[in-house]
């Protein structure tokens, strides 16, 4: 079902060039291309970029002792195999665990001097703080840090994002930073409604699943001014219909596999 499901995206590529016409999308490499690397880890982060990547997503909590940190999971479990979280352990406790792959866990600023670093970035910084929820005087002060971090020394050409499910921070930077670029995320299919509660908050970004997005309401969003960014991207297949539903953006846990896949078969698109 797969390889039929490349072939008709491959021919229909092949129709698309013949009427002269090109796809255009960015793709970014979710918590660092998840399915290739070691998620959310210097190793994934650099690994991305020097397969010719220019586009990350990585996850922000904060320590109890207030820095910090990349990490995606409201637990250690899955990612480290210990008990414990990000938010009720110390950074000096944090620093002595490792990945099941052997990894670190990377502080922001360890992160953010690398993406610095390296000019002509698309960055998107979730920021997870619905779970656990954080309260309002934690949420202040996380999103405080967080925006001078990202922000202080931001090069010429990057383009560095906040976006999160949790409208709270988005609410809180969009009242406090209104030059700060956001994104809002949802876990369904792009509708109105969620055209509707981005509108709300003034952000004209949404992220939402590419299965059951149409292209109408693709069409429909971008006529209103929203950039559309569609996920998750667990394959080159996912790429392919985000591809074809018209995304501007794609968030892909194998950015590797897709790149290579267009430099073979893709003549028709055109990743930015």
């Amino acid at each position: 079902m797969k390889r039929l499901a490349i072939c008709v995206f491959v021919l229909l590529g092949n129709l698309t060039l013949a009427f002269g016409q090109q796809a255009s999308v960015k793709i970014f490499a979710h918590r660092g291309g998840k399915l290739e690397f070691d998620e959310n880890t210097m190793q994934a982060f650099k690994g991305v970029y020097e397969k010719g990547l220019r586009g990350f997503e990585i996850d922000i909590r904060i320590t109890k002792d207030n820095h910090l940190v990349v990490f995606h999971d409201a637990d250690f479990k899955r990612v480290i195999g210990v008990e414990g979280t990000v938010e009720t352990s110390t950074l000096e406790e944090i620093k002595a665990l490792r990945t099941k792959a052997g990894n670190s866990i990377p502080t922001a600023d360890e992160v953010i001097e690398f993406f610095n670093a390296r000019p002509g970035l698309y960055v998107e910084f979730e920021m997870k703080t619905n779970a656990p929820l954080y309260e309002p005087d934690k949420l202040k002060l996380y999103c405080d840090m967080l925006y001078k971090k990202v922000y202080a020394n931001m090069p010429e050409g990057s383009d560095y994002l906040m976006t999160s499910f949790d409208t709270r921070p988005l609410k809180y930077l969009g009242d406090n930073y209104p030059e700060v670029e956001m994104l809002l995320i949802r876990g369904k299919a792009l509708s109105d409604e969620v055209l509707k509660e981005a509108a709300s908050l003034g952000i004209k970004r949404v992220g939402c699943n590419v299965h059951g997005t149409s292209k109408n309401m693709v069409d429909q969003a971008k006529k209103q001014g929203f950039t559309v960014s569609l996920w998750p991207g667990h394959s080159v297949e996912d790429f392919l219909l985000g591809v074809s539903l018209g995304s501007d953006y794609l968030c892909t846990d194998v950015p590797v596999a897709v790149t290579e896949w267009v430099k073979k078969n893709g003549s028709w698109i055109t990743l930015k």
